[in-house]
């Protein structure tokens, strides 16, 4: 009677390990989901504007992080950019604060 009580609880024993790890599933499948459609659109996007930045050249029409469009004038000191915004009017800006290439 005691070695089929014994069996018993390990028999129950076992299947609640199983169903614990049963319960991580949706957790996991969670995170992947967050992680497509949150976490590497972000990141994909990060790197194509950080590509922009690397390819701007002289004469490329930009919108800065403050909202001033103008156009690129010169470089100076490797993350520092001169924009034109308007006659004999110059600015310098970080690269960083380039947020996109207008057309």
């Amino acid at each position: 009677m005691i070695e089929y009580a014994f069996a018993q609880g390990q028999a129950a024993g076992s299947s609640g390990t199983g169903s614990s790890l049963i319960s991580f599933i949706p957790i996991v499948l969670m995170i992947v989901i967050f992680y497509f459609l949150l976490i590497r659109p972000q990141q994909k996007k990060e790197k194509d504007r950080k590509s922009m930045i690397s390819a701007l050249k002289k004469g490329d029409r930009v919108l800065t992080a403050g909202g001033i469009y103008g156009v690129v004038d010169s470089f100076k000191e490797g993350d520092i950019v001169i924009v034109k915004i308007a006659n004999n009017t110059k600015v310098e800006v970080s690269k960083n604060a380039v947020q996109l290439k207008v057309s």
